[in-house]
């Protein structure tokens, strides 16, 4: 695996390699607190006092006191312990694969949820579900292990030209979870049986009923240790950087893969037998260093036990809080709830090795201005005759006409209304982001402001129950617009460049998803409204869907015109954008607002994964519209051209069978953005 020729380096140089390596970190270097065994020792405080209240104060079995007796020590022995040991065995395999992934990519923010290695495994199992329910154990573990290497191949692949800059990882790791996570809920709606059920296990459940979880985690977690340990030389050498690994004779490749392997197959291995534990592997090795762990003994030795100890307290925590026998949330949701705080406080420490954004070359010649829109109007017209008119049937293709198509309008023309409104003010809200930011990565979608959106609609059910229309959008815009202004402030605040603003919008997202995972763990009703949602689907869509897209759409867009002189300068930066007089902060709270609202009402329409707020203004600024007007105007038609064609292709692809809109407009989204982040970087 690894080579050390006595040849390849002086002993002197050697010792004094191996030196720095010991104490080489892979981010800005985690000062550690004065006395570091005290956040140790108070975790492990906060464990055994946790599970003592639990012992204490867990409900008991009413009824004859024999049988109570009985059973209660039945549920202790059979369900309480065993959950207690697959919490730890779980955060210990999910801790260690963390400390690998981050030691091995010298990425601070590398985990299974931003490298896609859990969406990835989720989407496989899901496959394997819904097409064989049956799956034993061991299928399963090898299925997820195949889903995990494939998203995490295909997150390194995209980053590999870019020397796996940490924001280029966790985006690309981003597109691919949103286009596994779309692909998972297309496949959980098309086999309604196992919705609730795959989405309860999806947000890492612990119950137990036996040991046997146990008794299949305990000896993988021993040889993923094993196997760490013996690959210490190599992770000690991984901290230096690719040429001084080489010179010492590491076969950097080899080393490299082999560590991928292991880390996805300790990751895998939980999320086949407890679901998906969120963000804990950023987490853990986060606290190892905290804690004072530098080398990779220190880090590979720590971070397993952090792991455990975090888990198995939020665990006790959401039993504890539960009413009942029932739990307070599942434990995976719960967890991920870190995932999102911990990103926006490692923002200032990821170093930027490249530019995440890719500037792109013009595709074609700058068209004339009128022959450009008259070509983009003629394009969407055309789509809304063939969404409207042309379509399959038992007896092939026809082209409605006559007393057909007036029987077909009043159920296709709400839902092609709904996609034109929506997809203009995606391309519109994609627009405003992109010139606020100066960046073409950032959309909706990218900056967490959908996910907010779903958020803000979690928490109005959760509330209200099932709310009004207009109270959902309410909240809806709501959650919308503070997590844009969350990822604005926090990008502000650390001073880090345009493109780190990505990834405070992957860790809001993460913040939000966990909150939507919650309420679909729930297992109601709510929790069906919730993934109908996700789904973006516009078969229900009727006269008050069509009209609020379409108003909405006119109202919201109309003033952007009447301002495009902020989106000249904005790219420029907020000193030049000062030094001539615009009051930065009102403007960008304005515009914000503005953007969240439609993103919110989109959301509400499409669901929250079309990712047409990201392509519409890219696919402008391609075909030749640059300046702020004429690019506004391109990016609404052109985004209301892809929602009219997504829905259309949506209604066709399995006829007679329908893929909900959102979803498949994300299908088709997430592989341009991952195009888009896999070209070469190219000057400006």
């Amino acid at each position: 695996m690894a080579r050390y020729p006595p040849q390849a380096v002086s002993p002197i140089a050697s010792q004094k390699d191996l030196r720095v390596s010991e104490t080489a970190n892979i981010d800005t270097p985690v000062l550690p607190l004065r006395h570091p065994a005290i956040p140790a020792i108070a975790l492990g405080v906060a464990c055994v006092m946790a599970f003592a209240a639990l012992l204490a104060l867990r409900s008991q079995i009413p009824g004859d006191v024999t049988e109570a007796t009985e059973l209660n020590r039945l549920l202790l022995w059979q369900s309480l312990l065993p959950r207690a040991a697959v919490a730890l065995l779980a955060g210990a395999a999910l801790g260690l694969a963390g400390a690998l992934l981050q030691r091995v990519l010298r990425n601070p923010i590398a985990d299974a949820s931003t490298l896609g290695i859990a969406s990835g495994a989720k989407l496989a199992l899901t496959l394997g579900l819904s097409f064989s329910p049956l799956l034993t154990g061991i299928s399963r573990e090898t299925i997820a292990f195949a889903g995990g290497l494939s998203a995490v191949m295909l997150v390194l692949a995209l980053s590999w030209r870019r020397g796996l800059d940490p924001v280029t990882v966790a985006i690309s790791g981003m597109v691919v979870s949103m286009v596994a996570a779309s692909a998972s809920v297309t496949l959980v709606l098309a086999r309604g049986e196992y919705a609730l059920s795959i989405d309860i296990w999806g947000a890492g459940a612990l119950n137990q009923q036996d040991w046997r979880v146990v008794a299949s985690l305990l000896p993988q977690i021993a040889i993923g240790a094993i196997a760490a340990f013996l690959l210490l030389r190599p992770l000690d050498l991984l901290a230096l950087d690719d040429a001084g690994a080489k010179s010492l004779g590491l076969a950097l490749h080899s080393v490299r893969f082999t560590i991928l392997v292991l880390a996805v197959w300790l990751s895998t291995s939980v999320t086949a037998s407890v679901g998906i534990i969120g963000f804990l592997g950023l987490a853990a090795p986060s606290i190892a260093r905290l804690c004072g762990a530098r080398s990779s003994r220190q880090v590979i030795t720590t971070a397993p036990l952090a792991g455990a100890a975090v888990l198995f307290l939020t665990d006790c925590l959401t039993q504890l809080l539960g009413p009942g026998f029932s739990d307070l949330a599942p434990t995976g949701a719960a967890t991920a709830l870190i995932g999102g705080p911990l990103l926006l406080w490692l923002l200032p420490r990821v170093h930027n090795r490249a530019a995440a954004a890719a500037a792109v070359h013009a595709v074609r010649k700058r068209l004339k201005r009128f022959r450009a829109f008259a070509a983009l109007g003629a394009i969407l017209l055309a789509l809304l005759l063939l969404s409207i008119c042309v379509g399959p049937s038992d007896g092939g293709w026809i082209i409605a006409t006559g007393s057909l198509l007036s029987d077909l309008l009043p159920f296709r023309l709400p839902r092609i209304a709904v996609a034109v409104g929506a997809g203009a003010m995606l391309g519109a809200t994609g627009f405003i982001m992109q010139r606020m930011t100066a960046n073409p990565l950032a959309s909706p979608e990218v900056l967490g402001v959908s996910s907010g959106a779903g958020a803000g609609l979690a928490a109005t059910l959760l509330l209200v129950g099932f709310p009004s229309p207009l109270v959902a959008l309410t909240g809806m815009a709501l959650g919308a617009l503070a997590s844009f202004i969350l990822t604005i402030g926090v990008t502000r605040r650390s001073g880090i460049s345009d493109e780190a603003f990505l990834l405070a919008g992957v860790a809001v997202s993460a913040l939000c998803m966990a909150v939507i995972g919650m309420l679909l763990a729930q297992g109601d009703m709510r929790s069906y409204a919730m993934l109908t949602w996700l789904s973006g689907s516009t078969n229900r869509a009727g006269a008050f869907e069509a009209w609020t897209a379409l108003a909405a759409a006119a109202i919201l867009i109309a003033p952007l015109p009447m301002v495009r002189r902020w989106f000249a300068i904005l790219p420029l930066g907020s000193g030049i954008a000062k030094g001539i007089g615009m009051r930065v902060a009102m403007v960008r709270f304005g515009l914000a607002a503005l953007a969240a609202l439609m993103a919110a009402i989109s959301s509400y329409l499409v669901g929250p994964l079309s990712l047409t707020g990201l392509i519409a203004p890219h696919l402008a600024r391609l075909l030749g519209f640059h300046g702020s007007r004429d690019h506004l105007f391109a990016a609404v038609l052109i985004g209301a051209g892809l929602m009219v064609a997504a829905d259309w292709l949506s209604r066709i692809v399995i006829y007679p069978y329908q893929v909900p809109v959102g979803l498949f407009a994300a299908l088709i989204g997430g592989p341009y953005l991952l195009w888009l982040l896999g070209k070469r970087e190219t000057d400006r």
